[in-house]
């Protein structure tokens, strides 16, 4: 198999979730070895996809420095993972990617307009070889050895509509669309209150994100799945493991991870000696198997 891009330049307008402005986005094909790149149309900077360019996690993912970072990458991340996508150039027109819905079903759609196209350089992945953990206040992240891609995740929120809730899938492009890339992102009104009251979240809305006051579910269409709180913890995590650039062939676990602790966890993967191994495709024995995952 075979790295991929899109076919054609995909164009799109939407809404920055915390700055609450207009944001323009262009994404376009790239060359074999290029990886993922942003633009950030403004300054003219460009910024490499990479653990290293990653400089907040506190509200959501942000690749590189202010003022000319992108910030809330974290969605658009996860579908180009399921999409199995290696070379893609984004030019963003501001400084935050388009919220949509709420979720990563819109940035698949706009995958399936562009078309995917095969290139001429070996896919390359990410073979986890043993654990890695990361812990904070009784949450944690880990990733460690399977032969197949798998994410697991635990949440428990004081909330009537949430409690606990725990989802696992074995990862494929099909499952991630009919099961994960549905699934929207959630807030408390007190916080979203809060938050506005300092600048930040002036983009949310019911049309973008689960809204819960102190006892219900405000949206009046309700849940897309009765566990999509934690279906959403998943497609967040997705995205943020894609920042090291590649498909992870391991299970990644995690009880109440946040973007900070995934960024921990990416850090530290990379850091630990003999922890994963950079193979193509090809070379593992499993690759027929493998093949599906990106069908």
């Amino acid at each position: 198999m075979f790295e991929r891009t899109i076919k054609k330049r995909v164009d799109v307008i939407g809404t920055g979730l915390h700055s609450g402005e207009p944001v323009r986005m262009a994404i376009e094909p790239l060359p074999s070895g290029s990886g993922i790149v942003f633009e950030h149309i403004k300054s003219g900077e460009i910024l490499p996809l990479c653990v290293g360019n990653i400089t907040e996690t506190k509200l959501a993912t942000v690749l590189g420095k202010r003022p000319n970072s992108v910030s809330t990458i974290e969605h658009f991340l996860s579908a180009v993972y399921a999409y199995g996508i290696d070379n893609l150039k984004v030019s963003i027109y501001g400084n935050e990617m388009p919220i949509m819905d709420g979720s990563a079903i819109s940035f698949c759609m706009l995958f399936d307009e562009a078309g995917l196209e095969m290139q001429d350089a070996p896919k390359s992945l990410m073979v986890i070889k043993k654990e890695v953990k990361v812990e904070q206040n009784g949450k944690f992240a880990s990733l460690k050895p399977s032969n197949k891609p798998k994410f697991n995740f635990s949440i428990d929120f004081d909330h009537p509509a949430i409690g606990y809730q725990k989802f696992g899938f074995e990862f494929s492009k099909k499952s991630y669309i009919e099961e994960i890339a549905r699934a929207r992102t959630f807030g408390f009104l007190r916080d979203i209150q809060y938050l506005q009251s300092i600048n930040l979240a002036l983009g949310a809305s019911l049309e973008n994100a689960i809204g819960l006051d102190d006892n219900t579910v405000l949206n009046p269409e309700g849940l897309r799945f009765d566990d999509e709180f934690v279906r959403h913890k998943i497609l967040d995590a997705i995205g943020d493991m894609m920042v090291m650039g590649r498909t992870i062939i391991g299970e990644y676990s995690a009880h109440a991870s946040s973007h900070e602790l995934n960024h921990l966890l990416t850090k530290k993967l990379l850091a630990t000696e003999g922890a994963y191994e950079i193979v193509t495709l090809a070379e593992i024995h499993e690759s027929k198997e493998l093949v599906k995952v990106f069908a």
